[in-house]
């Protein structure tokens, strides 16, 4: 039996990018040699003055432009991620009550803030089993729906549409979903994301776009005095990102890399272009696994299956982390399963700077490998 030691994957089958990891994520090349062309006068410098700010700018104008931002919309920075983000919106946008759906390891995350907040009433929390998502309910008491696109523990993918007759805010945990999958404004108040999977660049900041209802409950729960530290207030985040700034200072490298990315999305031909190129990728993904002898999709229903984040399942006979192993051994990266999830099993990104001819070659090394074994 070959080991992930001796093993040597013929070079012809390899991708031309090895990165398919879920988070962070692949950068591509062109957005690190702009960065290097205006670090001279970008890296090291204030982020209050007008160097920078324009980059702020150049982001969320790129949103808008993106994601086709109706009147009113705004796009919101703060730095922490998404996971400060969990923690900010129990201060600035759930007023009493909130529903939570929850399918997986992140989305389980936010309904643990509330249920932790004293402020707050115990969240409503509607489960699924694992592959699987639930749906939101409408209830006259929930004055916050939260949503998650996109499991990226899981490979579950859900659309987002608001529940029928529901009155309360719709806030969508986008992470791994913003920029990859198809998503309408109107069907959400809260769009938040960080920029380190489909946007290619690193973590530590958070982006939310926010509908006109999302920002007068901003608006009106710091005005009530509802205390809130400085980091995770919304109002203040709010005020400063009208001025193209972060309250406090923010990784420059990953706002120039997350402009470039937006850029390259919005100049060849936005958000049908970059969710395309996932779509691509998964059909390829997919497809492959459904004919494998040896593979299968986690995920039974097509119809939940991600674009983004792939998860394939392998027979007991073929071991996935010693699969795994040889591919990272050959230089192919970041396959393993989500640790927690505990399967035999290949978790494969597939956001927009991959190319879908490299997730090809993915599927062919796994052929060599198992092949092999």
């Amino acid at each position: 039996m070959s080991s992930p030691s001796s093993l040597t994957i013929p070079a012809h089958l390899l991708p031309s990018d090895g990165r398919f990891g879920s988070g962070p994520s692949k950068v591509r090349t062109a957005q690190v040699d702009a960065l290097a062309a205006d670090a001279p006068t970008f890296l090291g410098t204030s982020h209050r003055q007008s160097t920078v700010r324009a980059k702020v700018g150049e982001v969320r104008d790129g949103l808008r432009e993106l994601f086709t931002l109706p009147d009113g919309y705004e796009v919101l920075l703060g730095n922490g991620g998404t996971t400060c983000f969990w923690d900010a919106a129990t201060f600035h946008l759930i007023s009493t009550e909130s529903q939570h759906l929850s399918f997986g390891e992140f989305s389980s995350k936010f309904a643990a803030c509330v249920t932790n907040a004293p402020h707050l009433k115990t969240p409503q929390i509607i489960e699924s089993a694992t592959g699987t998502h639930p749906a939101a309910v409408s209830d006259d008491a929930v004055d916050l729906y939260a949503l998650t696109q996109n499991e990226t523990s899981t490979g579950v993918m859900m659309p987002v549409v608001r529940p029928a007759d529901a009155t309360g805010l719709v806030a969508v945990d986008a992470t791994s979903a913003a920029g990859g999958l198809m998503v309408d404004p109107t069907q959400f108040d809260c769009y938040y994301f960080a920029p380190q999977k489909s946007f290619a660049s690193d973590g530590g900041l958070w982006i939310a776009i926010c509908s006109p209802a999302a920002i007068e409950r901003i608006e009106s729960l710091a005005a009530s005095g509802r205390w809130t530290p400085a980091f995770l207030d919304l109002k203040i985040a709010l005020d400063n990102s009208r001025l193209n700034q972060t309250y406090n200072t923010p990784a420059l490298a990953t706002i120039h890399m997350l402009a470039s990315q937006i850029n390259w999305m919005n100049e060849n031909g936005g958000l049908s272009f970059s969710t395309g190129r996932s779509s691509a990728s998964a059909e390829i993904l997919y497809s492959w696994a459904e004919a494998s002898d040896f593979a299968r999709p986690f995920v039974t229903n097509p119809a939940q299956r991600s674009h983004v984040v792939a998860t394939v399942d392998f027979v007991d006979a073929v071991d996935a982390s010693a699969v795994a192993a040889i591919l990272r051994g050959n230089g192919v990266l970041d396959t393993e399963p989500y640790r927690k999830l505990g399967r035999n099993q290949l978790r494969i990104a597939m956001f927009p700077a991959i190319d879908p001819e490299d997730i090809a070659s993915l599927c062919a090394c796994v052929n060599y490998i198992v092949g092999n074994l």
